[in-house]
């Protein structure tokens, strides 16, 4: 039923009211009796002819419509109609009231009342009007079915009543296929609900859809996705009655795929964008980890980076390393979902069965690539049964892995699935994985490498420092040394306790600039000779000299030293600096200062001269020596770092051997881009 208003007709039923078709053209009534007179005129009447009902009422037809030369004409019709009972048709020429001719198309034919009474009735209308609407319903005709624009009428109901040849090419069916049914019976292919609804929002209210994208596929091309644009608006009659909806349908396909491909090089762009971002700092697991945020969510789901152990080991993997063990450096993924509880967890090291796709894509050096992911595939994604039904539970039905090489070594794989974006993976994508895995592999290299000689650097670097502190007369002393936490910091700092003769200790904190193992080694042979001269029992400043001498025959390597000497007997402390950080007295009962000892050049550059500096240290009385990565940071100046090293002493009241902890906590976060070495003394 549609929303037309109703008139009730004279049988108590109902009849659609007034704006149809007849009002359309115009149509009108004229009755004349067997003399010829006018008897009846329909109000539409005086729109063709000009005359009001008063006007032509009792008027002989022919002297008032007819011209002269037309008068014998009309009355042999009249006379034919009225004699034979036959209809006449056909357009016969007028005068209107204004005294203009017109053609007016007639059908004429007899009437006969109950009495056995003739009459004559013209049913008329405009010759123009019906040319109008002649040439209108042909064009239309043409232009519906020619069209390349796909076009369908909906009844009120939302059933098909006309279908254009293009919607069947379209749709695939033939348009008896659609005839009578609703969209939901016919485009099955499609989401029947959005489109019904937007269909029906369109009659309810009036307002036109315009321009609604539809990608799907249909029967006439079942295997490509197609895209079309498609526009609902609502049809109203003459007088406002709704006559349904038509919708048009224009294939937009070769416009989407544009659109695509745009797309896909502004993700492409994007992606390779992200993939120069990789590799921020020289950590394996934290490059990993960038890796596999960059192909989130652009081109994957879920992304795992895996990197082999021999890899990470800097040893060349033979075929059968390349199965494992394998260690996981990177996990992202675009939403949460219980296939990260699938993935093996950062830092853990697995060995992948043989039959795993990434062991394969290891093994090989090629992308895997699995478009459409099967329950059987799944089984050679996941680690194991129960990972694999995790992964079928987040909807995963895409796969791609794609190896990790560099310099024809491969470091591991990145595996990518899809569970969310509807799209699978496809060659495209495979050629880009790769690409920005050959990028991010550079990168996992460079951190590799560069983490291994940190490590070396390292292991040195402790293996050259001094053990746990020895017991000596008169001192509480504690020491601590810490590696940098980021970048390639490491090597350089050292410290040291050393028992002289007559109960007196040495203590000495340095520090080689550079890093790295030269830097190391260059730490080793200066604490050596350190110790070599403080067993020759020489004051604080000749020690520095020898040492200078000892750094220019070094090759280049300048460091920095404070040495000191404590007394127990005398209760003294004598100290020297060569271009050291200043050495802080914390008093039992005062507030920690800075020594003003003279501060030297440093070590290495040769000729330099030192002062010693003696002061008292009595029970309770702690010093503190340090290297600058204690206190320097980026971001605030020397002179506020050391005042706040003084306020977190006076506030420490703590053991000295957890004051290491509670200055690093405070001054670090636990997070030092230097090494430090870290020397507390306290006298009893």
């Amino acid at each position: 039923m549609d929303d037309r208003p109703m008139t009730e007709n004279s049988a108590g039923g109902e009849a659609a009211a007034a704006g149809g078709l007849l009002d359309l053209l115009g149509v009108c009534a004229v009755v004349l009796d067997q003399a010829g007179r006018i008897v009846l005129w329909s109000p539409q009447a005086e729109e063709v002819f000009g005359y009001t009902a008063e006007e032509a009422l009792g008027h002989y037809a022919a002297h008032l419509l007819v011209d002269e030369h037309h008068h014998d004409m009309a009355v042999g019709l009249f006379a034919q109609v009225m004699a034979t009972g036959a209809s006449w048709a056909g357009a016969f020429p007028v005068r209107r009231k204004d005294g203009v001719g017109k053609l007016v198309e007639f059908r004429n034919t007899r009437l006969v009342d109950d009495q056995g009474d003739a009459y004559a009735l013209g049913i008329a209308a405009g010759q123009d009007v019906l040319h109008q609407l002649e040439t209108g319903l042909a064009l239309s005709g043409q232009l519906v079915s020619q069209s390349p624009i796909g076009l369908a009428l909906l009844d009120p109901d939302l059933r098909y009543l006309l279908v254009n040849p293009a919607l069947e090419r379209i749709n695939g069916l033939p348009a008896a296929d659609h005839i009578g049914r609703r969209p939901r019976d016919v485009l099955t292919f499609l989401d029947t609900r959005a489109i019904e609804s937007d269909l029906q929002d369109v009659l309810a209210v009036g307002i036109p859809v315009v321009d609604r994208y539809v990608v799907g596929r249909t029967p006439a091309a079942p295997d490509d996705d197609h895209a079309w644009s498609v526009s609902y608006y609502r049809l109203d009659g003459a007088g406002g009655q709704c006559l349904g909806v038509a919708i048009s349908v224009v294939d937009v396909t070769e416009r989407h795929r544009a659109t695509a491909e745009a797309e896909r090089g502004r993700r492409r762009l994007n992606l390779l964008a992200k993939a120069a971002a990789v590799g921020t700092t020289l950590e394996v697991e934290t490059t990993a980890q960038e890796l596999a945020n960059a192909v989130v969510p652009d081109l994957a789901d879920l992304a795992a980076v895996d990197i082999l152990d021999s890899a990470l080991a800097l040893r060349r993997g033979t075929e059968g390393e390349r199965s494992g063990p394998f260690r996981a450096m990177g996990l992202a993924t675009a939403y949460p979902n219980e296939a990260v509880s699938a993935a093996d967890r950062v830092g853990d090291i697995a060995s992948y069965r043989v039959d795993r796709l990434i062991t394969r894509c290891v093994r090989t050096g090629r992308p895997v690539l699995v478009p459409e992911v099967t329950d059987a595939d799944l089984q050679h994604i996941a680690r194991d049964a129960d990972a694999a039904r995790q992964l079928a539970r987040t909807g995963l039905h895409s796969y791609l892995a794609v190896p990790l090489i560099v310099r024809n070594e491969v470091l591991g794989a990145v595996d990518m699935m899809r569970a969310r974006t509807p799209e699978p993976f496809d060659d495209a994508d495979v050629v880009l994985a790769a690409e920005l895995a050959s990028r991010a592999a550079i990168a996992i290299d460079n951190a590799r490498w560069h983490q291994g000689i940190r490590n070396t650097a390292e292991t040195l670097q402790r293996s050259l420092l001094p053990g746990p502190p020895p017991l000596v007369r008169g001192l509480d002393v504690a020491s601590h040394y810490q590696p940098a936490q980021a970048s390639s910091a490491v090597g350089g700092d050292w410290f040291d306790i050393i028992a002289l003769e007559g109960d007196r200790t040495a203590l000495v904190v340095g520090d080689v600039m550079g890093h790295g193992i030269d830097a190391a080694a260059a730490m080793g042979r200066l604490r050596t000779a350190t110790q070599a001269y403080a067993d020759l029992g020489m004051p604080p400043d000749e020690v520095l000299s020898h040492l200078d001498a000892a750094a220019v025959r070094l090759e280049s390597q300048i460091a920095t030293c404070v040495y000191a000497v404590y007394d127990p007997h005398r209760r003294t402390c004598q100290f020297a600096n060569a271009g050291h950080m200043p050495a802080v007295l914390v008093p039992k009962a005062d507030a920690p200062r800075l020594l003003a000892l003279p501060a030297g050049t440093p070590l290495g550059i040769g000729g330099a001269s030192y002062r010693t500096t003696e002061i008292d240290l009595h029970s309770g009385d702690r010093i503190v020596l340090y290297t600058d990565g204690l206190i320097e940071t980026r971001h605030e100046g020397i002179d506020e770092r050391l005042d706040l090293l003084l306020q977190l002493l006076a506030r420490h009241s703590r053991p000295t051997e957890t004051t290491f902890t509670y200055l690093l906590d405070a001054l670090h976060d636990g997070d030092s881009v230097d090494d430090i070495a870290l020397l507390i003394a306290q006298a009893w």
